[in-house]
């Protein structure tokens, strides 16, 4: 015999409590994570509020449109940035040894590993008619202070016509030591110097490439010729190989002495 409860009140909330009941064992059965809380496929009802955070290592959310990537720590940045600074000093300084290497020339020794073969000039030509005989070349001392020579020899016959090498303003002309010289000032610095011959021209003229500046004179020492023309160029105050303006010989450096100073 079913006795039934005489409160209605009572009887409505038994029902609500059995639903209520049945509603989270359905949930346990299927996973299914009551509403408001945010879990992972792989979680299951039994472990929420409990998950664990990542472990350590675990890579970290990847950058998106609408999820922009973390900035790195400010030690990491800081080392990609001198990094950066590094590399662009090291191509700048590269650069400038490039351009020196080519303004000046492989320094003193570069024959050791094979001669250093020089780039013509554009506007310059040889200081004598046709293409002479060199009888002494640019000769770089073993030391510093050491002697040496400092141009080429030329040879050639007593009065032949001297001419410019290039553009330039006569910055000399005169007699030096007994022997006459001229040197004539080019553009970048660079200066050429012609000896021993009669000057035609005065200091401060303009001249261009193959103008006469003077009529070659005998005598230079050690020549084996019946006249020579010495012939020297100086960047600055360091001497060159004057056949480098031509794309000849090897491109050395000499020092400046007081013993071989032709002014220029």
């Amino acid at each position: 015999m079913r006795i039934s409860d005489p409160n209605p009140a009572v009887r409505s909330d038994r029902r609500q409590a059995r639903r209520g009941a049945g509603a989270q064992r359905g949930l346990r059965r299927h996973d299914i994570p009551p509403p408001g809380v945010a879990v992972s496929p792989r979680d299951s009802v039994s472990r929420i509020g409990t998950a664990r955070p990542p472990a350590v290592g675990t890579p970290g959310p990847v950058a998106s449109p609408g999820n922009p990537r973390p900035l790195p720590p400010l030690r990491q940045r800081a080392r990609r940035w001198l990094g950066s600074l590094c590399l662009a000093g090291g191509v700048l300084a590269g650069l400038a040894l490039i351009a020196t290497a080519v303004l000046l020339g492989a320094p003193a020794g570069a024959e050791e590993n094979g001669p250093v073969r020089a780039v013509p000039v554009m506007g310059y030509g040889w200081p004598l008619d046709a293409q002479p005989r060199v009888t002494r070349p640019f000769e770089p001392p073993p030391k510093p202070w050491a002697a040496g020579h400092r141009g080429v020899d030329l040879a050639a016959t007593g009065g032949a016509t001297v001419r410019a090498a290039g553009d330039g303003v006569v910055h000399f002309a005169g007699s030096l030591a007994g022997r006459g010289v001229v040197s004539v000032r080019h553009g970048n610095g660079l200066r050429t110097t012609y000896e021993p011959l009669e000057p035609l021209v005065a200091v401060g003229q303009a001249v261009r490439a193959g103008d006469p500046i003077g009529r070659l004179s005998p005598g230079h020492r050690g020549c084996p010729a019946v006249a020579c023309l010495h012939w020297g160029l100086r960047h600055g105050e360091t001497y060159l190989d004057p056949l480098s303006l031509l794309g000849l010989g090897r491109v050395r450096l000499l020092p400046l002495t007081r013993d071989d100073n032709p002014p220029g």
